[in-house]
């Protein structure tokens, strides 16, 4: 199986180290193609990449074509390689946030097999969280590949199309709010006279070690903060402060100003 990369940013090359780290793919087993020479050139130093000379390329040598560009040139790029693609009968994978299957079907001049994923950073680290969904053209037997590639590098779920802007929120953005969340706190050890890098790595492994808990917990996070919490305790004082301080509501308007953000795109 052939899996080609039209894009090769920071979210396709997290996809493309998560589909080699964990086996699924060999580096010569993937097309590569981006306007960035430097971005090619990388893919190929690390991983054996295969680069191409233009999209066409890529479309024609591929079984699977995930297209990682920008939003706002996706459109051009379907209608550049939709011939390609339905002549080779090559499975088109979308991960623009923003862009619905409706936009991709009414920019391709060809009817595609079209699934759209939505992956995160954190596939760099094998641990991603990937929502997707496919038109009417896509099989079974294609979604449970799609299934196969998306786990190679984290965990997956299949979404109704109209939850995508609050998953790439929830989902995309998330990582970064959770990085600001863990610097937060180690800046905070730092104050109170810890290093930076020993506060890191606390901090890091807490929040890992609790996000594990709610997966693997058939408890309500509010069950596992009560028995956290010991009557007149510190953490007790700690998650008061945090209410009195606007902590959940601020998470609120962070993913309610980014979803409005994405119906823009």
């Amino acid at each position: 199986m052939k899996i080609g990369f039209i894009g090769c940013g920071n979210m396709a090359g997290a996809i493309i180290n998560g589909l080699i780290c964990s086996g699924t793919a060999k580096g010569n087993e993937i097309n590569i193609f981006d306007i960035n020479n430097d971005a090619l050139s990388a893919l190929n130093e690390k991983h054996g990449c295969n680069i191409c000379s233009d999209e066409i390329e890529a479309t024609e040598k591929s079984d699977i074509l995930f297209l990682a560009v920008k939003p706002n040139v996706i459109g051009s790029v379907i209608g550049k390689i939709s011939k390609s693609a339905s002549e080779n009968n090559c499975l088109v994978i979308s991960i623009a946030a923003g862009k619905d299957i409706e936009f991709l079907e009414g920019n391709a001049s060809n009817s595609l097999k079209i699934v759209r994923v939505m992956p995160n950073i954190n596939a760099k680290a094998g641990e991603a969280i990937s929502a997707y969904c496919s038109n009417e053209n896509v099989t079974e037997k294609e979604k449970k590949t799609v299934e196969a590639l998306l786990q190679s590098f984290g965990k997956f779920i299949a979404l109704d199309e109209k939850f995508f802007p609050v998953f790439g929120v929830i989902g995309g953005c998330s990582p970064a709010f959770a990085y600001m969340f863990i610097d937060a706190l180690a800046r905070a050890a730092v104050k109170n006279g810890m290093s930076k890098k020993d506060a890191l790595i606390i901090s890091a492994q807490a929040v890992y070690g609790s996000a594990k808990m709610i997966l693997e917990s058939d408890k309500h996070p509010f069950e596992l903060i009560d028995n956290v919490c010991s009557p007149g305790g510190t953490t007790i004082e700690g998650v008061l402060s945090l209410q009195e301080d606007g902590f959940e509501a601020a998470i609120h308007n962070a993913v309610n100003k980014a979803v409005e953000k994405d119906k823009r795109l």
